[in-house]
């Protein structure tokens, strides 16, 4: 479902140049698997998170998402994708039921086909009891039950959440990541960004770990291990990083 070739984005900074975001990263993710990004700070896994789904244009290299090129067919590609992060933003005016509704009709939903998937939404992630408040008024993780409704509601066949937990307490944590384990048991396609390395460990299928924009390593957890020949992930992780930079120097 999910194909990257050579995914390449700079920018350019006033101070410091050309700043080599991501560097030709490459790798496929396919249906019922969690994808796992892992990497520190500044490893550049938000900017491939955005040029995957379509926020920002990549500088070289290409990627498809259900068969659509992110850059020549990118409408298409955001009918098939979900996308959810620790800063989804969320209408402060609107009640948690307005927001969900609202970003039902922009994905084109309506009547009672709109109906029937919000009603759903709102069971499956338990907003009910609090689908009247104001979004400004509901807690932090009530915040993330909406935005995992509005990021669901059209069904879309792959997922990409990017550190959905960061700032949530263990009990919201832990109800998100057996919400992301259900989508992969579903048979949709999950991309998980995260630098927390026992999120990693639960969740992922297969970890592509990234440093200074390009990839140390991919494969599963195991095969990281023999790779590097270190037991547990957080050793295995600090194994590959600093292999790149040896490289490097």
């Amino acid at each position: 479902m999910i194909t990257v070739d050579s995914l390449t984005k700079h920018f350019v900074d006033s101070k410091r140049g050309i700043v080599r975001a991501v560097e030709g990263v490459s790798f496929e993710s396919q249906p019922g698997e969690i994808f796992g990004l892992l990497g520190a700070n500044g490893a550049g896994k938000t900017t491939l998170m955005r040029m995957l789904s379509t926020v920002i244009t990549p500088t070289s290299g290409s990627a498809t998402i259900s068969g659509y090129d992110v850059v020549r067919d990118a409408a298409q590609v955001r009918r098939n994708i979900g996308f959810m992060s620790s800063t989804t933003a969320l209408y402060t005016r609107l009640t948690a039921k307005e927001m969900i509704v609202y970003m039902g009709r922009l994905y084109g939903l309506g009547g009672r086909d709109l109906d029937r998937r919000v009603a759903e939404v709102i069971q499956m992630l338990q907003i009910a009891d609090f689908q009247h408040r104001l979004c400004d008024k509901i807690s932090t993780g009530q915040k993330q039950r909406v935005s995992l409704a509005r990021t669901i509601l059209h069904d879309p066949p792959v997922l990409f959440f990017d550190e959905p937990t960061a700032g949530l307490d263990v009990l919201a944590s832990r109800t998100i990541m057996e919400f992301i384990e259900e989508r992969r048991t579903s048979g949709k396609t999950v991309v998980f960004c995260t630098h927390i390395m026992s999120e990693a460990e639960r969740l992922c299928d297969r970890i592509c770990v990234l440093h200074n924009g390009k990839v140390a390593a991919i494969g599963t957890l195991d095969e990281l291990k023999t790779m590097t020949g270190e037991e547990g992930l957080e050793k295995v992780f600090l194994s590959l990083v600093s292999g790149q930079e040896a490289e490097v120097a």
